[in-house]
């Protein structure tokens, strides 16, 4: 089993920049990647952005690149989410997620993710 606890979220004026952390307990060593996801009222939880250990692989969803970045250390269990320029429709809870699938097809998919952490608030204001 792996844990995860975020931190990080809280409320931001649009333009606005917020550092989401996330960290892993438990069985790590079988971690090949973390993930942020989201979920607004009313819409399904949607990939924001992937980190691969091996190879350093990531991706964004559209909506979010350029002013999202995802960084991490495979070594101290650890994913961040910094994100600049926020706008209202940022507003979700985000959450953390650990896969176990090596195949970077695998990691655009809600359910090729094994673990997930209770979610953090993230609230933009217009």
């Amino acid at each position: 089993q792996v844990q995860l606890v975020e931190s990080g979220g809280g409320l931001v004026q649009a333009g606005g920049s917020l550092r989401l952390s996330c960290a892993a307990s438990g069985r790590t060593s079988s971690s090949n990647g973390m993930a942020w996801f989201r979920q607004a009222p009313g819409k399904e939880r949607e990939l924001v952005a992937f980190i691969r250990w091996s190879g350093g692989i990531t991706d964004y969803a559209d909506s979010v690149k350029g002013r999202f970045t995802i960084s991490g250390d495979n070594a101290k269990n650890t994913v961040h989410l910094q994100m600049n320029s926020l706008k209202p429709e940022d507003t979700a809870v985000y959450y953390c997620a650990v896969t176990t699938r090596l195949s970077r097809s695998y990691y655009y998919r809600n359910m090729s993710y094994e673990y997930w952490g209770q979610g953090t608030q993230v609230t933009v204001s217009s």
